[in-house]
Formats: structure tokens, sequence, C-alpha cells
């Protein structure tokens, strides 16, 4: 379709429709990596940044999907995605999100050398654990230029170095934004369906519904790897997305998202 045909249909749908029901509709418009830069767009628009929506996306997608959705920010928006998220965050958040943007990790790398694994772990300790206070760079640099089955293997030669693992150490050395990316990564590594189960029980519990959050996870992975989230979803939550979708939701939206849910079976 082309591209003032869809902004054409989409700018109809938002005419026709309201709320969080025009919010999910308006989403599946998108294909995925324009979706995704609208995300990352709307989170630095306006007053405030939505830290946990940037933190989301670039800490859950691959090289080769962070270079598309580059490419697509600049088409949408004109402007460059790392020059924005710097100019929206600063110290070393700020770099952690642009070591991400840059893409350096490698993930179809299988090989793990156990000897650079250990050298990694005995950085990680040297940088928190061992001193006073923290040095954070290593800590950034290793979680977003390593390889998910380097990092394995560097969490492992971690635990048995320090004592503890390598997320307790991330909550005890740093805070915030900062802490909040490192343990996206670290969550993304060992299992990323866990990671996005997390992210939508926690949309949805409580007294009120995280929608944008429940909104992006269930469109951005409907056609990934939602089944196997759901099984991870049910584990943590001990019930299915659907029953809690069912709870939280009313209307067309929840039929929307039921649909785009599909079966417990």
């Amino acid at each position: 379709m082309a591209w003032w045909k869809a902004w054409d249909l989409i700018e109809s749908l938002k005419s026709e429709l309201s709320g969080d029901f025009e919010r999910l509709i308006v989403a599946l418009m998108y294909s995925p990596f324009k979706y995704d830069a609208k995300e990352l767009h709307d989170a630095m628009r306006g007053l405030g940044t939505s830290e946990d929506t940037i933190i989301e996306i670039l800490a859950s997608r691959t090289k080769a999907q962070i270079r598309e959705i580059i490419k697509a920010y600049k088409e949408e928006y004109n402007s460059d995605l790392e020059e924005d998220i710097k100019s929206e965050t600063s110290g070393y958040f700020e770099q952690i999100l642009v070591c991400l943007l840059q893409g350096e990790r490698d993930n179809a790398t299988l090989y793990v050398d156990t000897a650079l694994a250990l050298q990694d772990a005995e950085a990680l300790y040297s940088a928190g654990e061992k001193i006073k206070g923290t040095n954070e760079i290593p800590f950034i640099t290793i979680l977003c230029t390593r390889s998910a089955t380097h990092l394995l293997k560097v969490f492992e030669e971690y635990q048995k170095l320090a004592g503890k693992s390598i997320e307790d150490t991330i909550k005890s050395e740093t805070r915030g934004s900062l802490e909040d990316a490192m343990l996206a990564i670290v969550k993304c590594t060992r299992n990323i369906r866990c990671y996005f189960a997390e992210r939508l029980y926690n949309a949805l519990k409580g007294a009120g519904t995280d929608d944008g959050t429940l909104i992006r996870v269930i469109v951005s992975r409907s056609e990934v790897d939602l089944n196997l989230i759901k099984v991870e979803f049910k584990k943590i939550a001990g019930q299915s997305l659907s029953s809690m979708i069912l709870d939280d939701t009313s209307g067309d939206y929840k039929t929307a998202l039921l649909t785009l849910c599909g079966s417990d079976d």
C-alpha cells in the first residue's frame, strides 16, 4: 500500500473511532518497523519522556530490526532517532540507549569464547561488587555489545565469581532508568518471551490498566511469538492472558484484543 493511501486510511480511522479501540486499530495499520518508530516518537513527544517504552523497544529488538527502525523513523519524521534520544535523555541512561541504538550486538553468534566470557565477568565484578561505588561503563559496554549467547555465559561465570546473580548486582549498583534498561537487556537475553509476559502482566495487574504497553506488546508480538509469551504469562500470573484482558477491558477494544490473542487452548 502506498504511504499516502495508508496515511489517508489511518486518518479516516481516527475520525471514526475513539479511545483505546482507536489506538489499537491504528496500531495495526502500521508496518512493524514504522510502528516501533511511531512508538519511539510518541515516547519523546511533548512534556516528559516515556523511558519505559524506549527501553522496551531498544532492548528487545535485534541489530537488523533496529537498523530498520532508524530508517523508518527518518522517513516518517524527517529526524535522526539517535539525535532525538540524545536530546531527551542524559548521563549513563543516554549512553546505554545510544549503545543499543547503534546495534553492536551480534545476536546470531553461536560460538562462545569461555575465556572472554570469564574476562567480561571479572570486568563486571571489578566495576561493581569489588569496589566502593560503581563504574557504569563496563556494564554498558558488555551488556550492549556482546551476543546473547555470550552474555548467558558471562552471567553464569559472574554468578560463580560474585556469589550472586547479575540482576542482584544491577539492582544494588544502579538506580532509576539505567537500572531498568540494564535489567531489560538481561531479561531479554535470558528469555525474551518471559520479558514480554512480565510487561503484559504489569500492564494488567492492579487497579488500572497500562493500555499503551498492552497494545504495543500484543500488536508487535502477535505475528512473532505471542503464543509462546502467553505460556510464560500463565506461569507468572496464574491465569491466562485472555482471562485478564476479559477482566480489565471492555467493548470493541476487548473484542479486538481477544481476537489478536487467539485461543488459550
